[in-house]
């Protein structure tokens, strides 16, 4: 009896991942840099934390309702594509064999080959050897709006509670810098996770992360500040 051989790539998790990630990474961002902004623009402790928790709320909504749609539409795309690539298996079955015989060709098999391919995969599903390899549209990479929105809506939720109980257990003068040594923190781990995850270099993933959410951070800070002083 021949031995299987399985296979896991990491490209079966780019769906989740993507989402997972831009989710929990904005979730930190923007949930700190609210709280820092508000911060600093010396406001009291209770205002800073319903600041920070109407940020989750509407944030995690916002992030569901733009992955929903966003992801929606290319669902609708892909599946208006397929219906066009049914069509014309249906009325034109000879020219999308030479189609697909090109394709292989291209890619590097010599004719006749290409065209025994095609014919076999024909035979077996059209629409399926079509879509794999003409218009690039797989299992692994299509389209699941409500796995991208729960993702996103989780995930955002889960980055932007951290911050915010930092800010909650830490009142006082110490709340600012704890809170922006935390999120760097986070940052760095989310990055340098979703790298590993993905098989990229730790160190550039975390780097990259960290880099763009400091900047955020003393920005909102910066205008907070101003803010703060305009008023006093």
């Amino acid at each position: 009896m021949p031995n299987r051989h399985f296979e896991r790539h990491r490209t079966d998790r780019i769906g989740w991942l993507r989402a997972a990630v831009l989710g929990a990474n904005d979730g930190i961002v923007s949930t700190a840099s609210l709280i820092l902004g508000v911060a600093a623009a010396n406001a009291d402790h209770q205002a800073v934390l319903i600041a920070g928790v109407a940020g989750l709320v509407a944030g995690a909504m916002s992030m569901a309702a733009g992955e929903y749609v966003s992801v929606h539409s290319q669902a609708d795309t892909e599946k208006a594509d397929l219906e066009k690539e049914k069509l014309e298996l249906a009325t034109e079955p000879e020219a999308e064999l030479r189609e697909l015989t090109g394709i292989y060709v291209h890619r590097g098999l010599d004719a006749d080959l290409a065209r025994k391919v095609a014919e076999q995969l024909t035979a077996k599903d059209a629409l399926a050897a079509h879509a794999r390899d003409e218009l690039g549209i797989s299992e692994a990479f299509s389209a699941r709006p409500v796995q991208a929105a729960l993702s996103s809506a989780a995930s955002f939720s889960v980055g932007a509670v951290l911050p915010l109980a930092v800010a909650w257990l830490i009142p006082g003068d110490l709340m600012i810098w704890t809170v922006a040594g935390s999120t760097a923190f986070f940052l760095a781990l989310l990055g340098g996770v979703a790298a590993h995850t993905g098989g990229a270099d730790v160190v550039k993933g975390a780097s990259r992360v960290l880099f763009w959410g400091v900047l955020a951070m003393a920005a909102t800070y910066l205008v907070g500040s101003l803010f703060g002083v305009a008023s006093a």
